[in-house]
């Protein structure tokens, strides 16, 4: 197999950036910590997402409005320096998805910030859909007919909804953890009736969006119910059951709000080992 695919170029990351996400300022960091791994990994530069691809997913008018500075984007400002990386934070996760389709070989996007943004809105840190765009792009390209998004992130997947709904899209299928989280209690239970959770939700389907976040950890800002080792499980999981379907894999890496952003980073990492662990070992 090739080495891993990371489709990363410094264009994605706002290094100004100051707020409470970390995630504008996380791809650099990530792919950073992932090169001293001595792993499989290829960097790749992506294509930049053009205003027909965002248009697919979003209103125009909401998509101009963002990128000439006339509407909030998702973190509720109009910076350039953060807008200026989103058509490349999109185009990364059309890249990887496009990639894993005429490959079969599983690819990252190391971004973050794709499932709360709407049809024509953006909230809670994210402004474009990049998992709806790359979808839609793919679908009208004749690469796929059927796509899953298996939604891992602590939060619910609202945006993703959105846009399901708006545009009737029955041949995307949708599995959002943030519905119903695990708790510290539950987390055994979860993780153990995944691999079904899996299997139902890629079935039939010709590509698969993995968001694998990390704010389900325990120690999170946001209080999840996993731990360290659970994630890591999770992740071997959804890795597993797309293998095993042959199903292709594109990953992105969503929510994560630990303090000092270097616990964010490590968690990415151990889903880098597990991904290599799984496809290459």
């Amino acid at each position: 197999m090739e080495p891993v695919h990371v489709f990363y170029t410094p264009r994605q990351t706002a290094l100004q950036h100051r707020g409470l996400s970390p995630s504008p300022g996380k791809p650099a960091l990530v792919v950073a910590a992932w090169q001293e791994l001595n792993l499989p990994m290829k960097i790749v530069e992506p294509q930049a997402a053009t205003l027909t691809d965002l248009c697919r997913a979003h209103d125009c008018g909401y998509v101009q409005g963002v990128l000439k500075g006339r509407l909030p984007n998702g973190f509720g400002h109009r910076e350039p320096d953060l807008n200026d990386t989103l058509p490349w934070t999109v185009g990364s996760m059309i890249s990887a998805a496009d990639h894993v389709v005429i490959t079969t070989e599983p690819a990252i996007s190391p971004t973050s910030g794709f499932h709360h943004a709407g049809w024509d809105y953006g909230a809670a840190f994210c402004t474009f859909n990049g998992l709806m765009v790359a979808a839609l792009t793919l679908h009208q390209r004749g690469l796929v007919k059927r796509v899953a998004i298996v939604d891992l992130d602590q939060h619910f997947g609202d945006g993703t909804r959105d846009i399901i709904r708006r545009l009737r899209l029955d041949w995307v299928q949708h599995y959002t953890y943030g519905a119903r989280p695990a708790t510290v209690d539950t987390a055994e239970s979860w993780l153990a009736v995944l691999p079904a959770i899996v299997e139902e939700t890629i079935q039939g389907c010709d590509l698969v969006l993995y968001q694998a976040g990390v704010d389900p950890h325990v120690d999170d800002m946001f209080r999840g119910g996993l731990t360290t080792d659970q994630l890591a499980r999770r992740d071997q999981i959804v890795f597993r059951g797309c293998r095993e379907a042959g199903v292709p894999l594109a990953v992105t890496l969503a929510g994560g709000y630990q303090r000092p952003v270097e616990r964010v980073v490590d968690l990415h990492v151990s889903m880098f080992r597990r991904l290599v662990e799984v496809y290459w070992q």
